[in-house]
C-alpha cells in the first residue's frame, strides 16, 4: 500500500510537472501575442499620426492638381468628395470672373482653360516645426505661373485694335454695338491670347517663401489657415495688374 502511495505520489509530481511546463508555455504564447499587439499597436501608432508635411502637400495636390488618393487617405473622405475639392475651388474661380458678357460656350472654353492652368502650379513644401500650441508651420516654396502678366501687354494692344476698328466702322456709318456685345468680343479676345500663350508653355517667375499654419479647426481636426490659403493662392498665379478684361 505504501509502494502504491509512492507511485501515485511520483505519478502525481510527473503530472504537476508537466502541467506547469503546459501553463509555462501557454503564458508564453499569451506574452508573445501581448508583445505583437503592442509592437502592432505602436506601428499604426507611428503610421497614423499627424503628419503635417504629408497633410500639406495632400492638401495642395487635391485643391490644384485634382489628386485625391492620398487626401481622401488622410481625411477620411471618399474619392468623389475629394475631387469635389478641386471643382469647388474652379467654381469659385469662375464665379469672380462671370460675366453676362461671357456666351455659354466661351465661358466653358475658360473653365476648361482654367484647370489646365491650376493644374500646373508650382510649389514645393519645405520642413515642419511644431509650436507650443500644438500648432505647426509648414515651410513653402513657390514659383508663380506669369501667364497672366506674360501676356497682358499683347491682351491689351489687340483689345485697343478691336476697338480702333469698331471706331473705324462706326465712323463710316455702322451701327455702334452693345457694351455687351463688345465685352463679350474683348473676353474672346482675351481668352485666344491666354490659350496660344498656354499651348506654348506655361512660365514661372522667381522663387517665393510662404509659410503656413496648419491648426485644429472647431471640430478638432487640422486644417490650414485660411488667410494662409488666400495669400497662397495669390502667389501661386501672377496678377495681370489692376487692370483686366
Amino acid at each position: 500500500m505504501q509502494i502504491i502511495m509512492k507511485r501515485g505520489g511520483f505519478f502525481m509530481d510527473e503530472k504537476n510537472k508537466k502541467n506547469k511546463w503546459k501553463n509555462k508555455k501557454i503564458l508564453g504564447c499569451i506574452l508573445t501575442v501581448i508583445i505583437m499587439v503592442a509592437t502592432a499597436a505602436g506601428i499604426y501608432f507611428y503610421m497614423n499620426r499627424f503628419d503635417p508635411v504629408r497633410y500639406v502637400q495632400a492638401v495642395l495636390d487635391v485643391s490644384y492638381k485634382e489628386e485625391t488618393e492620398e487626401y481622401s487617405k488622410m481625411t477620411g473622405t471618399s474619392r468623389k468628395e475629394a475631387e469635389a475639392v478641386f471643382e469647388k475651388n474652379l467654381d469659385v474661380t469662375m464665379e469672380k470672373f462671370h460675366s453676362s458678357a461671357i456666351s455659354e460656350e466661351l465661358e466653358k472654353k475658360y473653365r476648361i482653360l482654367f484647370t489646365q492652368i491650376v493644374r500646373q502650379v508650382n510649389y514645393q513644401i519645405g520642413e515642419s516645426e511644431k509650436q507650443k500650441d500644438g500648432s505647426y508651420i509648414v515651410e513653402l516654396e513657390i514659383r508663380p505661373v506669369t501667364l497672366f502678366s506674360d501676356t497682358y501687354e499683347t491682351f491689351q494692344s489687340k483689345a485697343e485694335e478691336y476697338a480702333q476698328s469698331i471706331t473705324n466702322k462706326v465712323m463710316k456709318g455702322m451701327e455702334i454695338p452693345s457694351e455687351e456685345e463688345m465685352q463679350g468680343q474683348v473676353y474672346q479676345i482675351y481668352y485666344d491670347v491666354l490659350n496660344e500663350a498656354l499651348q506654348e508653355g506655361i512660365r514661372y517667375g522667381d522663387k517665393k517663401k510662404l509659410k503656413l499654419h496648419v491648426e485644429k479647426g472647431e471640430d478638432g481636426a487640422y486644417e490650414i489657415r485660411e488667410k494662409d490659403r488666400r495669400k497662397l493662392d495669390q502667389l501661386l498665379v501672377e496678377n495681370a495688374g489692376k487692370n483686366s478684361a
